[in-house]
């Protein structure tokens, strides 16, 4: 029918400061975050994140875990004054997360501004680095958009999708667990290193394929899962799930990042809409995962329940025929143009890694990486278990354009970009106009002093004169758009008048 639905992306950065191992990230961290929202005028007493209605350990699979037995990194919903917290003004959130400075972009309706907005948040950390840089007596701090440190430890690149609540969530999982087996062939970014430590030679299509352990589990940080059951939907509960995705890499490239979450979305609406009747389950789906993603050659195989073996792209290619199909069957797509270009890529693509891999450079970042890659093994004659190798593939990470490889890439025309320069400059400050980010963004920058805190689903307003904080809900993700709140805002002296416009029924 469409790629469109309410979406996201969420980004921890790798941190570091050269030459101290023993550097304090959640301290460090904490700086990255701060500088950046004292900056911008957003002070960490105000526009901090509202945990009043956030529930992690509810799962998808209709239990809740009890808060004693959990480990204390699935309790997201406690509130550390200590680190920093922020909501920005183009509606994205700000904070530390398990060490890391996390970006979590605004909610978006098309893979083409999730891309965008992600983008913005990479822009985000490179302003965040060089404000560090310029306190007297600051050590260095390097951010990374990768994984991976090449030590044993992972973080995250969480993409988000709204569903409908009542598709069936065993359906989720049997066609969601083939489709992200496989999808690494067009959206992994590539590792030096095989094995959760990196320690065995080679490389590989995926940062994150080496530290899953389970195919189902509500966990995130420890015994991750191919489809993380958290069933915590940030919106109206009995309407919507939101479909959490912890299993993506951090993408650079523009191409590989559209396709990861405008494929995702496609296979999301055929199994909302029933069109994935077979079967096409893959036994021992971790193995394969990592199966998959230890052969950049792609021609590995992996078995499916009904005995047949195939490679990744032959699966690939069972969901884009699909796709296909439903989206011809169907003719009712509201945003033809935007399901046009994922379909158009992923044809594309799809055939090329199955005619000459390397033709896919600038388009896919593992590839993109694995071609310079080659190049320094061919000058310097390196050996995949060479440390300069797995220095490469750090620095390929880098933000700072005159560090990050990926960015030299990029300025010498050597990548595909479809986001325009200016367009993420404007949503750095900017929130999306047609989802509710526009109205949380638009009250930060409009009202910070009176913004207590505020978070998915609510806006709270601390009103001069009034002895209690007012919170306003905003449970639906397509309400509070530009277009139906834009003009009140645009209007309201203050947050008293704009509790009054809120309040005020329309004609």
């Amino acid at each position: 029918m469409t790629v469109r639905r309410i979406m996201g992306l969420e980004t921890e950065y790798g941190i570091s400061v050269p030459g101290d191992p023993l550097a304090n990230p959640m301290f460090l961290s904490g700086q990255v975050v701060s500088v950046y929202a004292a900056a911008h005028g957003i002070r960490s007493n105000q526009s901090s994140w509202d945990y009043a209605f956030e529930d992690p350990l509810r799962d998808a699979r209709g239990w809740q875990i009890d808060r004693q037995s959990a480990d204390p990194s699935q309790l997201t919903d406690l509130d550390d004054p200590s680190l920093a917290n922020v909501v920005l003004p183009n509606g994205a959130r700000y904070y530390v997360d398990h060490a890391h400075p996390e970006y979590s972009s605004p909610e978006v309706t098309l893979p083409r501004d999730a891309v965008r907005w992600d983008r913005a948040g990479d822009a985000i950390a490179l302003e965040s680095v060089r404000l560090l840089a310029e306190r007297p007596g600051q050590a260095p701090v390097n951010l990374y958009k990768n994984n991976a440190d090449g030590k044993g430890q992972s973080y995250g690149t969480h993409e988000n999708y709204l569903m409908p609540r009542r598709t069936p969530f065993p359906d989720i999982i049997r066609h969601l667990i083939p489709f992200f087996v496989t999808r690494q062939v067009v959206c992994g970014a590539g590792r030096v290193g095989l094995g959760v430590d990196s320690r065995g030679a080679g490389f590989q299509v995926s940062q994150r394929a080496d530290f899953f352990e389970t195919e189902v589990g509500l966990e995130t940080t420890l015994k991750r899962p191919i489809i993380n059951t958290r069933d915590e939907p940030h919106a109206v509960a009995d309407r919507y799930r939101r479909l959490h995705v912890i299993i993506g890499d951090a993408n650079h490239l523009d191409v590989a990042s559209l396709l990861k979450v405008g494929t995702t979305s496609l296979v999301l609406g055929m199994i909302e809409d029933g069109h994935l009747r077979g079967d096409w389950s893959i036994r021992r789906p971790v193995a394969a995962l990592q199966a998959v993603s230890h052969d950049p050659t792609l021609s590995a195989h992996v078995e499916l329940a009904d005995g047949r073996t195939m490679t990744a792209l032959d699966v690939q290619w069972m969901y884009l025929e699909a796709a296909r199909s439903w989206l011809d069957a169907r003719g009712d797509d509201p945003e033809p143009e935007a399901t046009a270009e994922v379909m158009e890529l992923w044809e594309d693509v799809l055939g090329r890694l199955g005619r000459d891999v390397m033709t896919c450079s600038g388009l896919l970042d593992w590839v993109t990486k694995l071609e310079l890659l080659e190049g320094y093994r061919s000058r310097d004659g390196l050996a995949w278990d060479d440390h300069r190798l797995a220095a490469i593939d750090i620095q390929w990470a880098d933000v700072r354009p005159e560090k990050g490889l990926v960015h030299r890439l990029r300025d010498r025309g050597r990548t595909r970009d479809l986001i325009d320069p200016e367009a993420i400059r404007e949503a750095r400050e900017t929130p999306p106009e047609d989802t509710r980010a526009w109205f949380r963004g638009t009250c930060v920058k409009r009202f910070s002093g009176q913004v207590f805190s505020a978070s998915w689903d609510s806006v709270v307003f601390d009103v001069p004169g009034r002895t209690s904080l007012q919170r306003v809900p905003i449970l639906e993700p397509e309400r509070g758009t530009r277009a139906q709140v834009g003009s009140l805002l645009e209007e309201s002296e203050d947050v008293v008048a704009l509790l009054h416009g809120l309040a005020t029924p329309e004609d």
